[in-house]
C-alpha cells in the first residue's frame, strides 16, 4: 500500500502541475513553466521512492499500469472539480477500455 498511497500523492501534484496553470491564464508563461516545474519536483519525491519501494512486488510494466490509472482517476476529480469541466460518456468509455487493458497486463496468463 505503500507504493499506491505515494503514486497517489505525485499525481496529484502532477496533475497539478500540468494543468493547474490552466485556472491561470493572467500569469505569464515563463512563469506557469518555472512554477511546475517546482511542483513536478515535489511529484518526482514521491515517484520515485514509490518505484523504487513497488519494484520487486510489481514488475515495471505493472507499475507503470497502476500509475497510469492513478493518474486517470486523479486527473477526472481534478477536471471536474478544479477546471470545472463535465464528464462525456466517450471520456468514461475510454477510460473503461484503459481499465481493461489494466485486466489484461495483471492477469496471470
Amino acid at each position: 500500500m505503500k507504493t499506491i498511497g505515494l503514486l497517489i500523492i505525485s499525481n496529484l501534484f502532477m496533475t497539478y502541475a500540468w494543468y493547474g496553470h490552466l485556472n491561470y491564464k493572467h500569469v505569464t508563461l515563463w512563469k506557469v513553466i518555472l512554477i511546475s516545474w517546482g511542483i513536478a519536483f515535489i511529484e518526482y519525491c514521491f515517484m520515485v521512492p514509490a518505484n523504487r519501494i513497488g519494484h520487486g512486488q510489481f514488475n515495471a510494466w505493472e507499475l507503470k499500469t497502476i500509475q497510469e490509472v492513478i493518474s486517470l482517476v486523479v486527473f477526472i476529480a481534478f477536471a471536474v472539480f478544479f477546471l470545472k469541466e463535465g464528464v462525456k460518456w466517450n471520456y468514461l468509455l475510454g477510460f473503461a477500455l484503459i481499465a481493461l487493458a489494466v485486466f489484461v497486463i495483471f492477469k496471470k496468463w
